[in-house]
């Protein structure tokens, strides 16, 4: 059992891996810890910490942009870091900028996508947000850290999993049922792992105007109702 269960994950190690600490990343910093420390480590990237109310944000350029980044946190670990245009554009140039942006994250070998977000000439942005209460964003997802790969747990984990529907004589000797689900639960426990680091954009609106704001978000540090 063993065995066959090492040769699955060897043969899934593209999209399955198990680490706790493979944590979303924005310019290499991870998105995690608490603010204080994430505040020191985005001044010392050159972003300048500004106040707007009680509200902090961090002024500097993005990827040729200039933009506003904020912290955000949960149970004062940090989940999400926001990067929103400095400035607003018009409904053409904004779905430009998106395009250019979902074309940027397909090019950039550090991300996956399982769906194409780009938007057709004649789409009517103004409309659908108004009207239609559509939303436009993009997906993507920050791939495995292979430098962090834990391949023990992961077995140990898929081991425990089968152990509680199957005997060890059955797994010592699998039936083709036997192996298809453990191949379901590896590409399954992959799938989970990489959903953990969500990059994603939007469109926004701010009178007549509109910006991209993107979201590098920790979905280990999320809320998950624990506090209810």
């Amino acid at each position: 059992m063993k065995k066959l269960i090492s040769c699955c994950i060897v043969a899934l190690l593209s999209v399955a891996m198990y680490a706790q600490k493979d944590v979303t990343t924005f310019l290499g910093i991870p998105v995690d810890g608490y603010k204080p420390a994430m505040r020191q480590k985005l001044i010392a990237k050159g972003y300048t910490p500004k106040k707007f109310g009680n509200n902090e944000y961090f002024e500097g350029e993005f990827n040729g942009t200039d933009v506003h980044i904020y912290i955000g946190t949960n149970n004062n670990k940090v989940c999400r870091i926001m990067v929103c245009d400095a400035k607003t554009q018009s409904e053409a140039d904004i779905k430009i900028r998106f395009n250019t942006l979902i074309r940027q994250f397909k090019n950039n070998k550090r991300y996956t996508s399982f769906s194409d977000y780009t938007l057709s000439e004649d789409e009517d942005i103004s409309y659908g947000m108004s009207v239609e209460n559509k939303n436009y964003d993009a997906m993507f997802y920050q791939n495995p850290d292979y430098n962090n790969i834990d391949t023990l747990a992961m077995q140990e984990k898929v081991r425990s999993e089968l152990l509680e529907k199957y005997t060890p004589e059955q797994l010592s000797n699998p039936t083709k049922e036997i192996e298809q689900e453990l191949l379901s639960m590896v590409v399954k426990l992959g799938m989970d792992l990489i959903t953990k680091k969500p990059v994603w954009f939007r469109i926004c609106e701010s009178y007549g105007e509109y910006y991209i704001t993107i979201f590098y978000d920790n979905e280990y540090n999320r809320a998950n109702g624990e506090d209810l």
